[in-house]
């Protein structure tokens, strides 16, 4: 294994959050290694969530399901360009992207029968815990085999635009807001709009602009309009126009945050806003926000079962035995609803916005002041 490698790839080709959740992988790297230049190769799509991390020198892309030329052109583009390539992901693509790419290589993979040949691939590779370990602290996991101090807290960035074009649509408004993200991608991750709204309504008596956010797909901005409606004066509906930059900006400033199981709950942790995270299905020992500078020590900030609080997070979880079933839904599916997500009360999730709230205003960034008229 190369000792000081002037030239790595890192590999997460997956959703949004797991790429936000490789983000420590590479501040370790570029912390341990300065003069590196570092390169992440991610799905197209992906990419805007790493499109500000100073760490990075370039982002490669590649289409979930590429063509044959497409992918030929990207193995040669990469062919032994790096002195280490390391895949933070157990399947086949990326490990093999990894042994292209790298002299040296690393990855994750399954300790299984089946993954024999992916291990030839590979100079070291690391067992996966796909269950009683958080995604952070498997992939730090690659770095602490470096002998490499590991820093777990994700990387989230923006530019001088993204906090201009924020104070623009913000235009005008109160320094006091709170981001209420309300459409996740996903159905089986979904709240209900009557609770969002009655939530909306109590953050607005506490004397809160209620800012509503979202995708930019045409059901997530519907779902949003239908409940920034509702809430009508003392809101706003920003889904589906702000890159995942200006989202990171946006984030940092606010009084609170309250969101579902999504990447933009992980960015809310990581820049330390106050946070209520309502969980069902999912398993948050692998995929609960991991707080603003929480240590590295445990496997995990979370336990399997319950509404726990840790640092800046509130991680407010669904009622039944079942939970967490980790399952897509209870229709087993993406398109399903969780019955543990949808009989969540409003209540439960206003008890938990008061409680953050009441965090110590020195623990919180200033809010966005108007300048010039403008916020």
């Amino acid at each position: 294994m190369i000792r000081h490698p002037s030239q790595v790839l890192v590999i997460c080709t997956r959703r949004i959050g797991d790429v936000l959740l490789a983000t420590p992988v590479v501040r370790s790297l570029k912390t341990a290694y300065p003069k590196a230049e570092i390169d992440m190769l991610v799905f197209e799509g992906t990419e805007d969530v790493i499109s500000a991390d100073p760490d990075l020198k370039r982002v490669w892309t590649v289409a979930e399901r590429p063509t044959v030329g497409a992918h030929v052109r990207l193995l040669r583009s990469i062919w032994r360009r790096y002195d280490l390539a390391l895949s933070v992901l157990a399947s086949d693509r990326p490990t093999v992207y990894a042994w292209a790419a790298g002299r040296s290589r690393m990855g994750i993979l399954l300790p299984d029968r089946k993954s024999w040949w992916k291990r030839c691939l590979l100079n070291q590779w690391i067992p996966l815990d796909n269950r009683t370990i958080h995604t952070i602290a498997m992939n730090l996991r690659l770095v602490e085999s470096l002998g490499i101090m590991p820093y777990a807290t994700p990387t989230v960035e923006w530019r001088t635009e993204d906090e201009e074009q924020v104070r623009r649509l913000l235009c005008g408004s109160p320094g006091r807001y709170a981001v209420l993200h309300v459409s996740p991608k996903f159905v089986y991750k979904a709240w209900t709009v009557a609770g969002w709204v009655a939530v909306g309504r109590w953050l607005q008596g506490e004397g809160l602009m209620v800012v509503v956010t979202g995708g930019s797909a045409a059901s997530e901005r519907a779902y949003c309009d239908q409940v920034q409606r509702q809430l009508g004066e003392g809101s706003v509906n920003l889904a589906g126009q702000l890159g995942l930059p200006s989202m990171g900006y946006l984030l940092s400033r606010a009084a609170l945050y309250i969101g579902t199981d999504t990447a933009v709950s992980h960015m809310a942790a990581a820049v330390g806003t106050p946070s209520v995270v309502l969980f069902g299905p999912s398993n948050p020992v692998k995929w609960g926000p991991w707080p603003k500078d929480f240590p590295l020590g445990e496997t995990s900030p979370w336990k399997t079962k319950g509404s726990q609080r840790q640092g800046n997070v509130l991680l407010l979880q669904g009622e039944g035995d079942c939970v967490p079933c980790y399952a897509e839904g209870c229709g087993r599916h993406i398109d399903s609803l969780s019955e543990c997500l949808q009989q969540l009360p409003a209540a439960s999730v206003i008890d938990a916005a008061r409680s953050m709230l009441s965090v110590k205003l020195s623990e919180r960034r200033e809010p966005l002041s108007i300048i010039s008229g403008h916020v």
